[in-house]
Order: C-alpha cells, then structure tokens, then sequence
C-alpha cells in the first residue's frame, strides 16, 4: 500500500511539473503597442486597430523601411479598419466591411492600400490581386520627430474626417466621408409620424446640413412650447431665428435664455445665449 501512495505521489509531481510551464507563462509588454481607435463617422463608426512601434533612434524611411516596398504600415499584424457603411476613402467608394490596412511609402509619394485580407502577419503574404482600393497620397514632412507610430483622425465634421498616419517626420493623410443625408432625411420625416416628435434633434440637423431655415424655426417653435423653460432650446432658437434673417427675434429669444439660465445658474448657457445675442445685435 505504501509502494503504491509513493508511485502515485511521485507520478503527481511529474505531472504537476509538466505542467508547470504552461501555467506560468510570462505576461511582459509588448514591444509594440496596440491601439483600438473607434470614431464616430455620421450616425455610423470607424473601428481602426493596429500596432505602434518606436523609432528607438532608428532612421525609419529609406532605412530601416525600405523606400517603394510594401510596409505592414507599423508592427506585427497589418492595421485593420472597419466601416460600419459605406465610405469614400480619398474619393473613391469602399463597402461596409473590415479592411487590412497597408502602404508603399516613397520619397515623394506614398501608395495607400486596403486589401480583403484583413488577417496578414506583416506584409510577407501580401497579394495585390486581394487589393480593394488603392490609391496616392503626397506625404508631409514634419518639423518635429514622432517616436510613437501614430495614426489618428482629424477634422471630424458631422459626415467626414481625416485619417493620418504618422511616424518619424513623416505624415500621410486622407479624407473619409460618407453620404447619410437620405437615410437621416427618411427617419426625420418618419420620426415626425409619431407620437413623441424629436422638434429639436431634426431642427439642428437641418440647421447644420443647410436644409429649411423656416421648417427647423417652425419645429423649434413647437419644441419652444415646453412646460418647463430650457435656457438650450431658447439658444437653439435663436441661432436659427439668427441663420433665417431674424436679428431681432433672435436677440429676444437669447436674452430670454440669458434670463432662465440665470434663474437656473447655468453659466454654460449664460454664455451661449450671451454669443447670440451679441451676434444678433451687430
């Protein structure tokens, strides 16, 4: 009995230590960070996930990325970009769906490239048969060095942005934009079939989109109509009374907003509706 809890021990040990490996595997940090990125692109996202190497005073262009040859655009597996709808990538138009994201850069211009095949480790197993879109961009030497592999977005307007790409002094940008004004114009309009109607909501979007100054007035007036006075409603009428050729409803409206965000100890909307007045008053 003895020889046998022995062997059972011993045979435990072996296997407790057999395993011990897997078990105790290291977490350290990567050389190469990750970064996710999620914008908002009209009423839809852009997702963007990719790795961000260092210079680590290496020269990156022309060095230690060869100039006209196909980068993995930073480290470890190629950048990935997701459009929720459809997109005008530098004017030409990409489906919703997930893209791996390359580049060729060149001394004077950089090949951009998004290619089916959002799943490449490096740019080893890259086919241009698999290539969605490509397209030219003039890259922009920077006066500063950037360490840090950085891709980011920039002037983000209601339905368009920037993507940048930029590491050492070099940078790289693109517009992406997207046409959602049809399908926001249905939903406006079937919105205003029910019950609740969102005056407000479809009052800026035309106010913002150059659509009918006096149909969002009209709305805003509606939504004016509130028991309880709001010092953002009074702002938002006064803006479009201002935009439609109104000064000076617009000057009583702000100075009635001035008046309630007073009452209410609002300084963000004393300010607000200061702006307009004084814009209503020149």
């Amino acid at each position: 009995m003895k020889k046998r809890l022995v062997k059972t021990a011993v045979l435990a040990l072996i296997i407790a230590a057999a395993g011990y490996p897997v078990k105790a595997q290291l977490k350290l940090p990567p050389a190469s960070s990750m970064q996710t990125l999620i914008q908002g692109l009209g009423i839809r996202n852009v997702t963007l996930t990719y790795s961000r190497p260092n210079t680590n005073g290496r020269k990156i262009f022309g060095g230690l990325e060869p100039y006209d040859k196909v980068w993995r655009t930073g480290a470890n597996g190629i950048p990935t970009i997701t459009f929720e709808d459809k997109v005008m990538v530098a004017g030409h138009p990409v489906e919703p769906g997930k893209y791996g994201l390359l580049t060729i850069p060149g001394k004077s211009e950089w090949t951009v490239i998004f290619s089916k095949n959002s799943e490449q480790w490096g740019a080893y197993s890259y086919k241009p048969e698999e290539d969605v879109l490509r397209f030219t961009v003039k890259p922009e030497q920077l006066k500063r060095t950037i360490e840090t592999f950085t891709i980011d977005f920039s002037d983000v307007k209601p339905q368009s942005a920037k993507l940048n790409l930029a590491w050492e002094k070099t940078k790289i940008s693109f517009d992406l934009v997207v046409d959602q004004d049809a399908e926001i114009m249905a939903a406006i309009d079937e919105a205003m079939k029910g019950e609740k109607k969102p005056y407000m909501q479809a009052a800026q979007y035309y106010y913002n989109n150059n659509k009918d100054i006096q149909k969002a007035l009209a709305w805003m007036n509606e939504a004016d109509k509130a028991p309880n006075p709001a010092p953002y409603i009074k702002y938002w009428k006064a803006r479009i009374q201002l935009k439609a050729g109104d000064k000076a409803g617009a000057a009583t409206t702000a100075q009635q907003g001035i008046e309630i965000a007073t009452q209410q100890n609002n300084q963000e909307y004393i300010r607000l509706n200061g702006q307009v007045l004084a814009e209503a008053k020149k």
